[in-house]
Order: structure tokens, then C-alpha cells, then sequence
């Protein structure tokens, strides 16, 4: 008689800690099978450091094959679910397609940009949800100061030396942080831009950097950007993308060769396609991150609209502490169906946050406890130290070397734009047209 499966889509923050409980928690009731695009887990929180050269981007990978030794992992995107048949349909990195029986699914596919209908914004903007955007958005940059310095003409000189980025949470904040101190370094090195200074922007609707934290948290890091000479210019978004340009929506036209796109996530495609009901595109599932009516799928995560029982009525956010926290009870509670302990409900408390501005600042709010400056960065670097699960040592050399020295200015070229479109249901992928 064949062993029952349990099948894992998506090998994010979710995803990834619910295949490593259940390895140790159902491993002999069960078999575990991964889907996912790539063969790692990409630790999200330091991509900005990968696209401000400062980590390479192998750093900010734990492999699968080596991290999860009892769950087989099958390389692909997972793009249908049959909740009847209980199956998962998938394709594969070249082109093939196939199907997987579950007795158990736990959905963990995680979020995708979040797009807005702004006119050129899909054209002409790059997100930065995974490697191939942030390699991109490094050889970009580098890319523009080199033109700018062949350039003859003043306009288009400041223009490429002009960098746009829509959205001041987490993502925009660090990216903005990390790639303005990048430009700095790769503008040294050309003598003909001897006085110019990269031109930065930050944009957001909200009235707030880093919208809904501590307000002292927020103050902090606006006054590290501006202090940079970063524009944070709050009440404020795109009302158009040209290849010129953007129009912001005071009237102004900044003429500039880079939008970088950071105004937030939705959750990735596949759970509202399974045709099963969704709150905000989430999967709708109960206390225990099950699916009402349908016990043998649960979802965790971006994916799942998972009640939020400190502030009765309302989601949990979509946030990495969530995802990690939502996995792990997955496992536990899948293991509880195989009579491997009990089922537990959703709950979290708290911890604060950390956002690391590159050099030696930083803001930090652990436990209600408001840190900034090196006090909060070397908070933030022993939290990421800590959950990167893989090659502590060779990021901890790679931060020793970006304190000693400036910054690498070459563009490698391995990530043409074309690849890493706006507007994916994978953006850890490239996508290369034939």
C-alpha cells in the first residue's frame, strides 16, 4: 500500500519551515514532496545587500537538497489544483508538465509584485522580489553612472544619474538605503563625474516612511535618507513611466532611466485559482490554518488569509516573522492528523522589527525597545546571521570586506531586462523569450 504524500507548494519564509518541521515530525508517516521553481530558499531580507554589491547573491541562498534532506524536491511552478482529485498540477523548467496526489497540501506559494494601473508603470519599472531582479538592478545602476559619464550632454548626464523608487516599507526603504550608497562608490570611480551626485527618490502615498511602525522608528530612518541626500517625498506616487521619465502626481516631471518598483505584494495567483473562497486574494482557512471544508489542505504564509487573533477581525500581515511562525504550525498540525502530537490555534506575539540602512546605521524596534544607528545594525546583523540557516561565516567576510573597502563597480551583464518583467507570477525566475 502506497504511503500517503504531503505535498508543499512554494519554498519561501512558509513553505520552507513547514518542510523542515515535518521532515523531523512526520517523516515516517508520510512522504514529503517540495514544488518549487527554484532549488533554494532565498533569505528575502538581505536581497537589498545583494543588489547594493555588498553580498554575493549566493549568500542569500539555503539549497533545498542540502537543508531538507527527507522532502524531494520537484522543480517547478505550481500553476492549478484540483481539489477534487486532490492533485497539483505543475511545469517544469523546460516546458514539461505534471501532476501530484496529495493526501495532504499545505499551499505556502507565497506573493507576487503588486501592480498598480498606472500608465507606462508595466513597461518601463522593475521589481525587486527576487535574485534576478536585484542582479539586474545592480548591473542597471552601474550601468547608467558609465553612460553618464560618456555622456556629453548635461540633461541626459542627470538623467541617468537620476534614480526613482516607489514605496517606503521594508523592501524600498532598504533597496533605496543599500543601491544610493552603491552609486556613491561606482560614481568615484569616474573622474568626469568629479561633483556630481547620484540624484535619489524616494516616493509613497502614505505620510510615513515605513508606514504603520513606530512613528519614532519612521523619524529615524527619513532622517538617515535625507541626511544621504535621498528625497523622501511622502504623499506622493507615479502618474506616469516613460522611457524618459516618470510624471509624479504633484505635476512634476522627473527625467530619469531607472524606476525601481517596491509599492508592496499580492499573493501569488494560485490560491485564488484553486476556486476555493479567498479574503483579499488569500486563501480563506480557520484557527488552526486549515481550509474550512476541506481539512486536508492548509495554507500558511502570503497565501493564507490566516485570522489575526490580536486584532479580532482582521488578517495577519503579510510579513516574514508571520510566514515562519504559520509554517511551523502547519507541520505541527499535519502532524497532529497522523496522531503525532495535537493541534494547536494561530498564535504570535510581537518581536519588532529591524531595518538595516547600509554603513553603520540602522532602526530597531526589539520588544518595544527602540534602537538606531551601529547599536540597531549590529542588531540587524546578528537577527540575519541568525535565521539565514546557511553560510553565516562567508556572509559575515563578505560584511568584513564591504566595511574595509568600496563596493565592486563592474556589471556583469547576466540579467538582461527583458528577463525580469514587472509583471511575473515568478519573479524568481528569468525569463528568457526564444
Amino acid at each position: 500500500m502506497a504511503r500517503p504524500r504531503i505535498v508543499i507548494v512554494g519554498a519561501g519564509f512558509a513553505g520552507y519551515h513547514a518542510a523542515r518541521a515535518l521532515q523531523r515530525l512526520a517523516r515516517t508517516a508520510a512522504d514529503i514532496v517540495m514544488v518549487n521553481p527554484t532549488d533554494y530558499f532565498l533569505y528575502l531580507p538581505l536581497l537589498p545587500e545583494v543588489a547594493g554589491g555588498v553580498l554575493d547573491p549566493r549568500r542569500v541562498t539555503v539549497p533545498l537538497a542540502d537543508a531538507l534532506p527527507g522532502v524531494r524536491l520537484v522543480l517547478g511552478e505550481a500553476d492549478g489544483v484540483d481539489v477534487q482529485n486532490r492533485t497539483v498540477s505543475y511545469t517544469g523548467p523546460e516546458g514539461e508538465r505534471g501532476r501530484l496526489g496529495y493526501h495532504r497540501l499545505v499551499l505556502a506559494s507565497g506573493s507576487v509584485n503588486k501592480l498598480l494601473p498606472i500608465p507606462g508603470v508595466a513597461d518601463h519599472a522593475h521589481g525587486f522580489r527576487g535574485i534576478p531582479e536585484a542582479l539586474y538592478l545592480r548591473d542597471h545602476l552601474i550601468r547608467q553612472i558609465e553612460l553618464a559619464d560618456a555622456a556629453d550632454d548635461p540633461d541626459e548626464r542627470a538623467a541617468r544619474c537620476t534614480f526613482v523608487v516607489v514605496g517606503a516599507g521594508y523592501t524600498g526603504t532598504e533597496a533605496a538605503a543599500q543601491v544610493q550608497l552603491l552609486t556613491q562608490d561606482v560614481v568615484r570611480c569616474h573622474p568626469r563625474l568629479r561633483g556630481t551626485s547620484p540624484r535619489w527618490l524616494l516616493l509613497d502615498t502614505a505620510d510615513q516612511v515605513l508606514s504603520g511602525m513606530d512613528m519614532r522608528m519612521s523619524a529615524m530612518a527619513e532622517r538617515v535618507l535625507r541626511e544621504r541626500g535621498v528625497e523622501v517625498c511622502l504623499g506622493t506616487s507615479v502618474a506616469e513611466a516613460t522611457g524618459a521619465g516618470v510624471r509624479l502626481t504633484d505635476g512634476r516631471f522627473v527625467a530619469s532611466r531607472t524606476l525601481v518598483w517596491c509599492v508592496g505584494v499580492r499573493p501569488d495567483p494560485l490560491a485564488a485559482g484553486t476556486g476555493l473562497p479567498v479574503a483579499e486574494g488569500r486563501l480563506q482557512v480557520d484557527e488552526y490554518l486549515a481550509v474550512p471544508g476541506h481539512p486536508e489542505i492548509l495554507a500558511c504564509g502570503d497565501a493564507a488569509a490566516v485570522p489575526d487573533p490580536s486584532h479580532p477581525g482582521e488578517l495577519t500581515p503579510m510579513t516574514a516573522q508571520h510566514a515562519v511562525r504559520q509554517g511551523k504550525l502547519t507541520a505541527r498540525n499535519i502532524a497532529a492528523s497522523y496522531g503525532v502530537g495535537r493541534r494547536r490555534p494561530y498564535r504570535h506575539r510581537d518581536l519588532g522589527f529591524v531595518v538595516d540602512l547600509g554603513g553603520w546605521q540602522a532602526v530597531a524596534n526589539p520588544l518595544g525597545v527602540p534602537l538606531a544607528g551601529p547599536p540597531a545594525r549590529m542588531l540587524a546583523r546578528g537577527y540575519h546571521l541568525a535565521a539565514l540557516q546557511a553560510n553565516r561565516g562567508r556572509t559575515a567576510v563578505d560584511w568584513l570586506f564591504s566595511a574595509a573597502r568600496s563596493r565592486p563597480a563592474v556589471q556583469l551583464g547576466l540579467v538582461p531586462g527583458s528577463a525580469v518583467p514587472l509583471q511575473t507570477d515568478a519573479p524568481e525566475l528569468v525569463r528568457l523569450h526564444r
